[in-house]
């Protein structure tokens, strides 16, 4: 399904453009996107058949490419990622291997084998402003804009394909090619996501309702503040809070035999039988119980525009985050604590998976700029790291467009890209961040007198003529 997304003014989209012109030789013919997400409240739920409020962000990742002649081999280039280029064919023998950031696309693209033919190939390119590695949800976008991408170059073949299959095409991609048991929110939201709302997703039924975000001059902003840290982790964290919740499921279905999953505990239930449980066990199961309830209660306050009780809420959330579920880390924990601190804020949490990554604070407008400041002034005199901030509202999910229906100007190459100064920028597109207390008045190379563009050449020109002038005459 093509999108009603607007790609003309974004400078990323115009640099994959070009950036796969360098790498094929001629001009792409589809591009596909796909957003990250940011979970308001609800995590490590999905897994459980619970609930997740997230909403789709203004950052995306494009595949851009056409279909491929005279080949059966697929040629895909990453602007992010090292090794950046991946080829193999696609049929059944698809597998994992290198470089890993294609086994997300391998994945996607294993889950439609039965809508491609034979000698089926394409090139494309990767580009992305969803930060990798922040718990944005960079992977899901990876594979949701593959999956549309195929879709987009199918046509009727994958005609037939939901949102919802999409979806949880992707998130069996994910289990089989990355051995990431996830639950289905972060591709669902992805290919969901819906402009102005956040989406609460029911993990066992894969529905969902739409609920408004108000965005006006009297309703708060979401700040998601990046940590800037990744803590390298063993592998089993994830697998393991998996199956410590399976367990407690496995000794609710002794007292309840129709539990299916914690989403079904009570909290009246879980007292009944939590003297069987493990210590560790016991508080992940209490975490999850709690987080659905939380996860609820954060959206009857949000119809009723109750933002002091959402803000409760998601900090409540991050506590529990923090002492039972055991994913948090020293500095996800001093950015909600500095957060809270300042006047204006409704509540904070960490959010995606954990061990670092970024926090998620509902604050009021005016206070936006003091609550910036002070989390990167202290954040960095006693971390010595810069945090990175996304102001952000809900966006629109996955979709795809032709390129034979954008403007001349978009056709066209773009221009350089300036280089990236400020000391707090990674990977994310300069107009997605400023150093807080920047003057925004100050000069910029962009501003500079159009006269210094030809005045320098031809001074030049002149000297060198007055230089070769004066050896003549000599």
């Amino acid at each position: 399904m093509a999108s009603s997304y607007s790609p003309e003014c974004d400078p990323l989209l115009k640099e994959g453009i070009e950036f796969f012109r360098s790498k094929f030789d001629c001009d792409p013919t589809l591009c596909a996107f796909a957003p990250g997400r940011v979970n308001l409240i609800g995590e490590h739920t999905d897994y459980n058949d619970g609930f997740v409020l997230p909403f789709a962000l203004p950052y995306r990742t494009y595949l851009i490419g056409s279909r491929a002649v005279n080949t059966t081999e697929t040629k895909i280039h990453s602007k992010s990622q090292e090794p950046s280029v991946a080829t193999f064919e696609i049929n059944s023998n698809l597998s994992m291997g290198e470089p890993q950031w294609a086994d997300y696309i391998k994945g996607t693209i294993f889950q439609y084998l039965p809508e491609i033919e034979a000698g089926f190939a394409f090139n494309a390119v990767a580009v992305t402003s969803v930060p990798l590695g922040g718990g944005l949800s960079s992977s899901a976008a990876l594979e949701v804009a593959t999956a549309t991408f195929l879709e987009g170059l199918l046509g009727e073949k994958a005609s037939s394909v939901s949102k919802v299959t999409k979806a949880l095409r992707c998130q069996k991609a994910e289990h089989d090619f990355a051995n990431t048991p996830c639950g289905i929110m972060d591709q669902y939201i992805s290919a969901m996501g819906s402009k102005g709302n956040l989406l609460l997703i029911d993990c066992r039924t894969n529905t969902f309702e739409s609920i408004p975000f108000g965005i006006s001059a009297s309703s708060p902003m979401i700040l998601i503040t990046n940590s800037m840290v990744k803590h390298k982790l063993s592998g089993s964290e994830y697998p393991d809070r998996v199956k410590q919740c399976k367990e407690a499921v496995k000794a609710a279905q002794s007292n309840f035999p129709s539990v299916k999953a914690l989403r079904d505990v009570t909290e009246e239930m879980f007292k009944t039988f939590n003297d069987e449980l493990s210590d560790i066990v016991y508080r992940r199961a209490k975490h999850a119980i709690g987080e659905d309830q939380r996860t609820l209660a954060a959206v009857t306050a949000l119809k009723a525009g109750d933002y002091q009780r959402v803000g409760e809420l998601m900090t409540q959330s991050h506590n529990s985050l923090q002492v039972d579920y055991e994913v948090s880390c020293d500095e996800l924990d001093l950015l909600v604590k500095l957060a809270l601190a300042v006047p204006g804020v409704y509540g904070s949490r960490m959010t995606g998976g954990g061990f670092g990554g970024c926090t998620v604070t509902l604050v009021d407008r005016e206070a936006i700029e003091l609550l910036e400041q002070t989390l990167y002034e202290n954040y960095f005199k006693q971390t010595s790291k810069k945090c990175v901030f996304y102001r952000t509202e809900p966006a629109e999910g996955a979709g795809f467009f032709e390129f034979d229906i954008l403007s001349e100007d978009m056709k066209a190459p773009p221009p350089p890209l300036k280089p990236i100064t400020s000391p707090i920028v990674t990977d994310v597109p300069s107009e997605t961040y400023r150093i807080p207390g920047a003057d925004s008045r100050a000069p910029s190379s962009s501003t500079r007198p159009a006269w210094i563009d030809w005045v320098v050449p031809v001074s030049v020109m002149v000297l060198v003529g007055a230089v070769t002038y004066l050896k003549l005459r000599k």
